[in-house]
């Protein structure tokens, strides 16, 4: 994908994601990078009523909030210096696993139609087969398929850039990976050097173009947090991967199989 050419300030957003392992109690050092790199808008998954409380003292910066604190390693909360409208707290696929959807006004006055997931990983005694992790992805990707939005679309998806499910994601959603042709990004995990993967993910709509990716240094999670400057240039006009017969075919299997639909998916309103 392009990089962003030179523009103005009011066209930059600019997103941390990091999933903060609800164990590690090191909030000091997740508020330091806050501090350091001033993001727009932060994404927290794993976050439950301890780290809301560890992070009250950024609200002040960030007075536009989404709070859904849980103790089962899938709280999500995301801290705005942008306009929040739209809301909304859902569990897609499963009971337990939510999923944050709303719009934001960007400083250039252009309404974000986001969407933060943190699906469930496969394991040996759960989700043997990801399939309740593959349908959230997939019927968040029909919902924006062909839309004309600015859309973007982050979380810790468990599930690394190359696999069938993300590149099915991508195809179905019509969305861009900043990552290609500038590097893995690995995020996952912080003390295996030797075995990383990016499960950390940032997926945009044409409407953007990439000024920064940067991996952060370790908050004592087992993820890095992830920062990503995005560029609102509408005319960029990227390419990306179209979905052919068999993947939509794929596609809606996956969905039924869950018994999801787009009907389930909010879109935010980008009036």
């Amino acid at each position: 994908m392009k990089a962003a050419s030179k523009h103005s300030a009011l066209d930059e957003i600019t997103i941390l994601n990091t999933n903060v392992l609800m164990t590690n109690h090191n909030a000091k050092a997740l508020i330091e990078l806050i501090k350091t790199h001033k993001p727009d808008i932060i994404v927290t998954l794993e976050s439950d009523r301890w780290w809301e409380d560890a992070l009250k003292g950024i609200t002040k910066r960030y007075p536009y909030r989404v709070k859904c604190p849980l103790d089962n390693l899938y709280g999500m909360h995301v801290f705005s210096t942008l306009p929040i409208s739209d809301e909304r707290i859902e569990f897609l696929v499963e009971q337990y696993v939510p999923s944050i959807h709303a719009s934001f006004t960007l400083k250039n006055g252009v309404k974000l139609q986001a969407h933060f997931l943190h699906p469930a990983p496969p394991s040996p005694s759960e989700n043997t087969y990801s399939s309740e992790r593959d349908a959230e992805l997939i019927v968040v990707a029909k919902k924006i398929a062909k839309s004309k939005q600015p859309i973007l679309v982050s979380g810790d998806l468990n599930d690394v850039a190359w696999s069938y499910t993300t590149r099915l994601f991508r195809k179905i959603s019509g969305l861009l990976d900043p990552r290609i042709g500038r590097g893995m990004f690995n995020t996952f995990h912080t003390k295996y050097w030797f075995a990383r993967w990016p499960l950390d993910h940032m997926f945009h709509s044409e409407h953007f173009t990439l000024h920064k990716i940067t991996r952060l240094p370790s908050i004592g999670s087992d993820h890095f947090p992830l920062l990503t400057t995005l560029v609102y240039e509408p005319k960029s006009q990227d390419s990306h991967v179209d979905a052919d017969r068999e993947d939509k075919k794929t596609a809606d299997h996956l969905t039924q199989k869950e018994s999801v639909t787009t009907h389930d998916v909010p879109k935010p309103s980008t009036q």
